[in-house]
């Protein structure tokens, strides 16, 4: 567990740099720590040493470890705030449960998806915090809007507001060189900058979410506010 703990120190010491190369700095990029697929064990570790904003990929795996994680008397461990963002994708007979857990949905990339978080968020009397996943690497058959679609879906989800969308996500290819999703990631921060242009009322783009372990870098210095890590933190790199 000790590993865990230099692990993050590593990936804190990228993102300062990386943040520094684009004229920012690291406590304007948050970091989510990817845990799908680890231990309690491994997420009390993370929480011990203060990183407190985790992400799930699914909605019935992260139940599982939310309910154990929260049910438990207060101890100094669980004294941190902690805060869950779904970063994967999202069923709509999932939402219900999601509400419940994340404070963040990071691929809301369909308007039947949408309606039905506005529909769930306006019976908890709440509004769900959502982003706009869109596909920028164009590659067949991945989730996401495709980019010429993205302001007219916003100009749909306007109608409903119990769905606040705050930015945009989008995932990089599964590339050996990094650098190759340089262009995706540019592309998002474009079009971030064209809605933010438009002015659509209560619509922000507060966040960017792009960058994985294989190319959080290149996605800070392309703009990203909000990295999604998994491997880099547990395993090393």
């Amino acid at each position: 567990m000790k590993q865990i703990a230099e692990n993050l120190a590593r990936v804190k010491e990228r993102i300062d740099a990386a943040a520094k190369r684009s004229g920012r700095t690291s406590d304007q990029i948050k970091l989510v720590a990817v845990t799908k697929g680890r231990s309690l064990e491994e997420i009390k570790t993370l929480l011990a040493v203060g990183q407190n904003l985790l992400g799930e990929n699914r909605v019935q795996e992260a139940k599982q470890k939310y309910d154990e994680i929260h049910s438990v008397s207060p101890t100094p461990l669980h004294k941190h705030v902690c805060e869950w963002h779904l970063v994967g994708h999202l069923q709509r007979n999932k939402v219900k449960s999601a509400l419940e857990m994340f404070t963040l949905i990071h691929s809301v990339d369909s308007m039947r998806l949408l309606v039905e978080i506005a529909k769930r968020a306006e019976i908890r009397k709440q509004t769900a915090n959502i982003l706009i996943q869109i596909n920028t690497t164009g590659e067949q058959g991945k989730f996401g809007l495709e980019p010429n679609s993205v302001i007219d879906f916003i100009e749909s989800a306007l109608f409903y507001p119990h769905a606040c969308i705050v930015g945009l996500m989008t995932m990089g290819k599964f590339t050996v060189s990094a650098d190759e999703n340089r262009g995706a990631f540019a592309l998002l921060r474009s079009i971030s900058e064209t809605i933010t242009n438009k002015k659509f009322p209560g619509i922000t783009m507060q966040y960017l979410s792009m960058g994985m372990t294989n190319d959080f870098e290149i996605a800070i210095e392309e703009g990203a506010n909000i990295v999604r890590i998994g491997r880099a933190i547990f395993e090393g790199t």
